[in-house]
Parts: C-alpha cells; structure tokens; sequence
C-alpha cells in the first residue's frame, strides 16, 4: 500500500496527531484502495483517521468518520466477522486513540464515538451508543463511561451498578469511589467490592491488610463527606495526612470541606499550602477563589486569576475564580463567568453556588432558588441549603425557608451551621426569636467556637433591648478572634448605646483588618451623624411573618 499504516501509528504514539491526520486522509483516499478493497480494510483505515481527528479534539469529524467505519464493517463480507472476533482479545486496549492495525472491534469503535459525543456534552447520544454494547463486552473504561452517563441522566440505580463493575476490575479506580460515595452507596459496601486475597489459614497476609487500610480509610472520608459528616471526614482525612505528608490531593479535599463548612482560615491556609506545593494545580482553586473574595483579599485573588488563565484558560475553576475576581467590579460580567463555567461543566457545583450568591446580591431571589436547587440536585451541601434559606427569606417565603432549613438539619445534625440556619428563619419574625435564641445555644454548644451563631445570638439580644448581654457575649470572643466582622458587631452595639467612642474604635479595628469592609465603612459615616448629633435612619422592623408548624416543631424538639 502506497501509505504504511504503521507510519500513522507511529506519529500518534509520539503525539503528532496532526500529521497523523493529515496521513490519514492520504490513507483512505489512496487509490489502491479500490472497489475491491475489502470492506474490513477501509473500517481499518477510517478508524485511524478517527483516532488521529480525536487526538486533535476535531470530535465532529471523529464521529463522522468512526461512523463511516462502523458501515464498512455491516457491509464487510461473512469473514470480516470470523476476523474481528480472533482480534478481540482482552487485553486489547479500548482508549479512544487505540487501534489494531489487524482489524478493528466493533464494541471498541461504539465507545470511542461515545467518548466524542462526551467530550462534546452529548449525554444522550453517548449513552446511546454505549447501550449498543454488551454488557458482558464492557471492559473497565467503558464501565466507567456507563456509570458517569447513567449518573448524568439520573438513573442512579444503573450508574452504580456500572461504578461497582469498575471497582471489581480495579479496586484502585478513585472516581469510581468517590461516585459510589456521592451515589450513597455505603463505605462497607464499597470495600467489599475489594479483592480478597486469603492465604492458607483463611486471613490476608499482614502486608496486604497494611496496604489497604489507608484505601479503606480513604473510602470511609468520602462516605462521610458525601453524607454531609463534615468532622468524620476531616478526621479521617487528616489521618491519611499523617501517613502521606503533603499528599495534595488529601489537602485538597481537607480544604473543600473546610470552605463548605465555613473554616475559612483553615481551609485558606491549606489552600496556600498546596499551592505552595504544587503552583500549576488548578483543581479546586475556584473554592480558594471565592475564600479570598469573601476575605476581601483583593491582591491575592487577581494573582490567583492570572496564574490560573496561564495554566489553563479552559478549565471551569477559571471561570468561577474570574466571576469572583470581577463581582466588586462588575455584577453582570461575573455572573457571565459563573454561567460560562457551567457551560463548560453542568455538575461543576461551585459555579452553581457562585451564580446562585450573585442572583441574591443582584435581589434576583426567584432566580437564585432555581439555581440552588439545581446545585443540590446534583450533590447538596451546607452552602446550597443556605442559599435556598436566604433566597427564600428574600421572598418572604417563610415556610419554604423553615422546611429547606430543617432538611440541612436532618441531613447534617452534628453540624452547628445546620442548627443556626435554622434560628436565622425563627429570628426573620419577632414570633419566632425564642426559638432562634434556643437554635444559636444550641449551636454554640455543638461548636463553642462557632463566631456566626455568636454574631447572630447578639443581633438577637440587641433586638430585645439586652445591649449589655451582646456586648459580653461578643467581648468573650474578642480574646480569641481577629475578625473583621465581631468589630463590626460590637461597634454596632455600642452605637446603640449612644457609647460612641467604643463604637469608633471597633468599626476602626475592622478596617484595620478589612479595609474592604463595606458594613465598618457606612458604619463610620452613620457614627458620624450621631456624632454631629444627627439621628440616623432608624432601621425598620420586618413586618411579621408567622409560621404554625406543629409537626416542623417537634421535628425541631427531637433533633434539639
């Protein structure tokens, strides 16, 4: 033949898909490949153009043409078949960029078309032509393939079904464990799934059992998390950190949840860490992106954009880094970004959680529901039962706010952020503050130092005319905590109380900490007015909003 086909496999192997390509085009419109060609041959050569369009991410043209070969083999004659079969051993190799120069496997080239339809967001198509092989022909990666589509399409019961087949190929396939985690599946029963490997008297050897434990451990960290035991997690986690120091990966998941569960700092300072480690990783940077916006920590976070548009510009973290980059500057860019990062990746939950934040602070509340919504279809967490809570506050939706509330609370009892959510509906009516005062105790009893409830049981007390009683509360946290926001409080409070020397010096150490922080800034300037003698605008009382709820209240009882 005028053009060798293993020339084409060679230029792939080295990574020059490009001449693969263009040899490729060569190769089928070679004139020795004639009306008597055998079917089989063409399909062999289609499909290495395929693979050479698919290497160049022309995926498009890829299916086209893996389509082409697919029609080459139904027309081939009744040897092709007996062919195909001898070739189809099982530890041929299935990727999308794999071919035999000897024949092709029908099932392999299916899979190789779902993989483009994947890459072009095209679930159902793909799913489709996964569905066209047999379940006994799918080998590890086409099992894999199966579970993310099933999962796409919310057909949970198959996704796992397909995530537990991977397992059994290889029990060391991480993403099929943290999907199985995510799906529900419990921890025993994914390590179940484990191979076995007895000796004579029936045990594991030691070194076996040493060896698993940590894969083990690492099953149970993501059972927890996905189940919303946040402390399970980060314990278990933190286990694994002391048998794989710096482990990036363990850090990174450390950090996700810190920032879920509102360990700022913490999560900040493992961040940096990993980052310090590893500067060209892009996985999870959009979280520490959001952390900095919050801190107002302006510098860091346009240092982080530009570093991350330097890695790669295509990434759904770089989209959600540059929304919150662009939210001070520019509401309707950053939500473009938020939106374009979606677009890149539907699951992408912290695209989710930044546009569904920007619909509240552009008082889009409607919006911002649908949009936390679809964040906890995919996989519900602290942050999205918060947006729904607040969304629905926003659009005096009191009952909407208690029910979503109370399910963070069931899904997440040992969690303090859970029980303060909410006392922050209770307290939206004046009804309703006793029991919020009961939630925020409750709160701070679970996490003595959880500063959000504090700064909420004090808003509460200021409401009722304990002055005195916030400022001690608050001034008990001042011993153990730099934060912008107790000042903020605190200087609140003592302006109330006409005490306006202790008022500026609190909303002056708040810009110490934050020169960005918008609350201390009109803060001063209505201290100002008292000071001059001015009274302010008095802050008008929230029309009252009642919810009677008896079977939502001993719900409340039992879990308190």
């Amino acid at each position: 033949m005028e053009v060798p086909k293993d020339q084409i496999s060679t230029l792939l192997d080295l990574g020059l898909s490009n001449s693969a390509q263009v040899l490729g085009c060569f190769l089928v419109s070679s004139s020795t490949v004639n009306a008597d060609t055998s079917p089989l041959v063409k399909a062999e050569n289609l499909v290495l153009l395929g693979d050479a369009l698919f290497r160049e991410r022309e995926y498009r043209r890829a299916i086209h043409t893996y389509k082409q070969a697919l029609q080459h083999c139904k027309i081939g004659p009744k040897q092709s078949t007996v062919a195909r079969n001898s070739l189809s051993a099982p530890n041929r190799s299935s990727s999308p960029n794999s071919f035999n120069l000897l024949g092709i496997n029908e099932n392999e080239v299916k899979f190789k078309i779902a993989s483009c339809h994947c890459s072009l967001n095209e679930n159902r198509a793909a799913l489709v032509e996964m569905e066209g092989i047999p379940s006994k022909s799918r080998n590890l990666q086409m099992n894999l393939l199966m579970g993310k589509l099933y999962r796409n399409s919310a057909q949970t019961r198959a996704a796992i079904a397909c995530y537990k087949e991977s397992l059994r190929h290889c029990h060391y396939v991480i993403e099929a464990i943290i999907a199985l985690a995510e799906l529900g599946v419990p921890a025993k029963d994914i390590i179940s799934l484990f191979p076995q490997t007895p000796n004579r008297s029936g045990r594991p050897p030691f070194d076996h059992i040493d060896s698993s434990r940590w894969l083990q451990r690492y099953v149970e960290a993501q059972c927890c998390i996905a189940s919303n035991d946040y402390k399970g997690g980060l314990e278990l986690f933190t286990e694994l950190l002391q048998r794989f120091p710096n482990n990036i990966h363990v850090l990174l998941e450390m950090a996700k949840v810190e920032a879920i569960i509102g360990k700022n700092d913490e999560a900040i300072m493992n961040f940096e860490k990993v980052r310090s480690i590893d500067p060209y990783l892009v996985t999870y940077m959009d979280e520490y992106a959001m952390l900095l916006k919050i801190k107002s920590d302006h510098s860091k976070l346009n240092k982080l954009v530009h570093d991350l548009l330097s890695i790669d510009p295509t990434r759904p973290e770089v989209f959600v880094s540059l929304s919150a980059l662009w939210e001070r500057k520019d509401e309707r860019g950053a939500l473009s970004y938020a939106e374009k990062s979606i677009r890149i990746d539907e699951r992408h939950i912290p695209g989710h959680i930044m546009k569904g934040n920007l619909f509240l602070s552009m008082n889009r509340p409607e919006a911002a529901v649908l949009v936390f919504r679809g964040a906890q279809a995919l996989r519900p967490d602290l942050r999205s039962y918060q947006g729904l809570v607040r969304s629905y506050l926003a659009l005096s939706k009191i009952k909407e706010a208690l029910h979503s509330a109370r399910e963070a609370m069931k899904a997440m009892p040992q969690s303090a952020k859970a029980l303060k959510l909410v006392g922050d509906v209770h307290a939206s009516n004046s009804g309703g503050r006793e029991k919020a005062k009961k939630f925020y105790e409750s709160a701070l009893r679970l996490e003595p130092g959880y500063l959000g409830a504090a700064l909420a049981l004090a808003e509460l007390h200021v409401i009722e005319g304990r002055n005195g009683d916030a400022v001690s509360l608050l001034e008990r946290y001042l011993k153990d905590w730099a934060d912008d926001s107790l000042h903020v409080k605190l200087a609140q409070v003592y302006a109330a109380t006409n005490m306006l020397q202790e008022a500026l010096s609190h909303f002056q150490a708040a810009l110490r900490i934050n020169p960005q922080n918008e609350a201390a800034k009109k803060g001063l300037e209505r201290l100002e007015k008292q000071m001059k003698g001015v009274d302010p605008d008095a802050p008008e009382e929230d029309e009252e909003n009642e919810v009677e709820d008896a079977d939502g209240d001993q719900i409340e009882t039992e879990l308190l």
